[in-house]
């Protein structure tokens, strides 16, 4: 199994060009699905997520290959096959995206149930109930959601859940109602960028989506939708990472590529925290001060403060000058990472959804395991600063989500190194 070697210590400086966003990268090739022809999709990061998807649609009769340059091709061949096996489902969460377009366009749709993950409990109620309401039966064969309908008649939908507006319930919605007759509301919609992105894409292809990055998204219906070319948005938890990461090391970074627009709670919260973050000509500037201010923080859909950036912000702010508090309100769960921090000598106590942080001179190189991806990203900045060696075992979680991410690190001056047990 593979792991991350660290020397801390050193200062990043330089240009780390921003990728393709993972969460929108995929729900975009399960759309492919839905849509005759060609498709060829630019800036589609190189991930295991990605690879997986792939693996997914090629069972499900979509063929997919990269050119020479880059760019995706997408295709469906065949359309006999409805079923999103355990098999991949269980490795992927996202696979619960090809729900919505099976349905639509093969009026039918067999998937696994995704059951838990290591940042909490996440269940697809929200998916099948707005299906549903298309006039789709459903009903739980053997741990498959098995969807039909002889066809699907727009309607107006809620999609607000316990814990705010769900993105990969609304993907699978909206990629249902394009197909759908009629006109669909879909009400307490998720308004992230990668929803846009999305529905950008499908209108591209001919759908007719308003309303897309507002509460308030309105689908009227065609008939058929036809291949297009789209390039895939920037990724900007990969960028908030990047400026942690700067941040974190008193360093110096242009982040081309990134897009301020997408990180405005983030770069709120930054600014406060003492980091110097500036739009530059063709993304994003950010250097530190040496003192690091402490904050409060609250996690929240969209465009508040995302989840996703909640355990590269707890390593940061375990070196303020100061006390902080985190709240996550989106996965309460999601703190697996606070007793490996604590390893390093963070000085964090969990109370419910909140996490205290006082913050401390140093950190200290120590052997820590990843529980899941962004926590793999919160271990290795925690490990880019701390005095000695860290050791980030388990890899394999951070290539999900971060294309080749030790090499962009190296290249502007971290030493780390990925190496076999």
């Amino acid at each position: 199994m593979e792991f991350f070697e660290i020397a801390g210590g050193n200062r990043l400086k330089g240009t780390v060009e921003i990728s393709g966003a993972k969460n929108a990268a995929l729900p975009i090739m399960a759309a492919c699905i839905l849509v005759d022809g060609e498709t060829v999709l630019h800036n589609v990061p190189d991930l295991a997520d990605v690879r997986q998807m792939q693996v997914l649609l090629q069972r499900l009769g979509v063929k997919s290959e990269r050119d020479a340059g880059g760019a995706m091709h997408l295709r469906v061949d065949d359309e006999m096959n409805c079923h999103a096996e355990y098999e991949i489902v269980s490795k992927m969460r996202a696979s619960v995206c090809v729900m919505g377009p099976l349905l639509a366009k093969r009026r039918r749709a067999q998937v696994s149930m995704p059951g838990g993950c290591a940042i909490g409990d996440r269940p697809i109620n929200l998916h099948v109930d707005g299906l549903r309401a298309f006039g789709a039966d459903a009903e739980l064969i053997n741990g498959d959601v098995l969807l039909r309908a002889k066809k699907l008649k727009g309607t107006d939908i809620f999609l607000g859940g316990p814990f705010g507006s769900s993105v990969t319930a609304t993907a699978n919605i909206m990629m249902a109602a394009v197909l759908a007759e009629g006109r669909t509301l879909i009400e307490s919609a998720a308004c992230e960028p990668e929803v846009t992105d999305l529905a950008n894409f499908l209108n591209a292809c001919g759908a007719r989506i308003t309303g897309q990055g507002t509460p308030q998204v309105i689908v009227e219906g065609v008939t058929s939708l036809k291949g297009a070319e789209h390039r895939i948005i920037s990724d900007r938890i990969e960028t908030g990472t990047f400026l942690i990461a700067a941040a974190i090391t008193n360093g110096d970074l242009d982040l081309p590529g990134g897009r301020i627009e997408h990180l405005r709670a983030v770069v709120d919260r930054l600014r406060q925290i003492g980091v110097i973050v500036e739009r530059g000509e063709k993304g994003i500037s950010v250097s530190s001060a040496r003192r690091l201010e402490p904050v409060e923080i609250t996690t929240q859909p969209y465009p508040g403060f995302p989840t996703d950036l909640q355990a590269q912000a707890m390593a940061l702010l375990s070196l303020a000058d100061g006390n902080s508090i985190i709240t996550e309100k989106v996965f309460p769960d999601r703190f697996l990472h606070v007793g490996e921090l604590s390893r390093m000598g963070a000085l964090l106590r969990k109370e419910g959804p909140t996490v205290i942080i006082q913050g401390t001179k140093k950190l200290v190189g120590a052997p820590v395991m990843a529980s899941d991806l962004r926590a793999s990203a919160a271990l290795i900045l925690a490990g880019l600063v701390a005095k000695g060696t860290t050791r980030v075992h388990r890899a394999y979680h951070i290539d999900r989500g971060y294309e080749r991410i030790e090499a962009k690190l190296a290249a502007v001056g971290a030493s780390i190194r990925r190496l076999s047990e």
